[in-house]
């Protein structure tokens, strides 16, 4: 869990700029000691006037006019009980702490997506978070990448002079492949060009399978030869 509480952000800062950035100056979770709405269970916000409203209505304000009010009435309802789920599925305290406020925050990036025919509001918001709970694991498990791993540092280009070296070298192989006797050169293309194994050679010229390999070899030699590359 200490590689999870790494992969989030301090869980005051992200507090102190969540409250900042979407509530301003005011206290989220003073209302009911201010005798302000009271947010009880069944998915109902219920005003002091007895008037109802859904919090699919909530959140519906929020995905309008992006209503600060409403989604602070969201947050202090769902916040802690997103907290709990994720706590439930192994998350420590502080860790589900920082990633409820993060399911908070996509909450209110992301409001406009919420569809009331396919989910209630209950079940759109905890469908993030359980998704954030999987990308916390996910980014704590991954191994950090060294930065000296020599696979990870760019290919050198090669000197102009072992370029040079490996055009001149090709060229040679090719002439020396063109003045081979017409099946050998055959069985080679079909061999080193269209990378063909001895079998399948054998059974597309219909030759026996120890003449494939032969004229193979005469080619090998001959080129060899012709190369100089007689210690290859």
């Amino acid at each position: 869990m200490q590689q999870l509480r790494a992969a989030t952000a301090s869980g005051s800062a992200r507090r102190g700029a969540l409250k900042h950035a979407y509530f301003g100056d005011s206290e989220i979770g003073d209302e009911r000691a201010r005798g302000g709405p009271d947010l009880t269970g069944g998915g109902r916000k219920v005003k002091a006037d007895g008037a109802g409203e859904t919090m699919e209505a909530l959140l519906a304000a929020v995905a309008a006019t992006g209503d600060r009010r409403a989604f602070a009435e969201l947050f202090t309802y769902f916040a802690p009980r997103v907290k709990g789920f994720l706590m439930k599925g192994g998350a420590s305290d502080a860790d589900a702490d920082d990633l409820a406020q993060d399911v908070m925050v996509k909450v209110y990036k992301k409001a406009k997506l919420f569809d009331i025919s396919k989910a209630s509001a209950a079940t759109w918001i905890f469908a993030i978070a359980r998704n954030a709970r999987i990308d916390a694991i996910r980014r704590a498990t991954k191994p950090d990448l060294d930065p000296d791993e020599p696979m990870l540092s760019p290919e050198e280009a090669p000197r102009a002079d072992v370029v040079c070296e490996l055009k001149e070298r090709d060229a040679r192989i090719k002439d020396a492949v063109s003045r081979l006797p017409a099946e050998q050169r055959e069985a080679m293309a079909l061999h080193f060009y269209a990378d063909e194994p001895h079998s399948a050679i054998a059974e597309k010229l219909g030759l026996p399978l120890g003449t494939v390999k032969s004229r193979l070899r005469l080619a090998i030699e001959k080129v060899r030869k012709e190369l100089d590359f007689d210690d290859a």
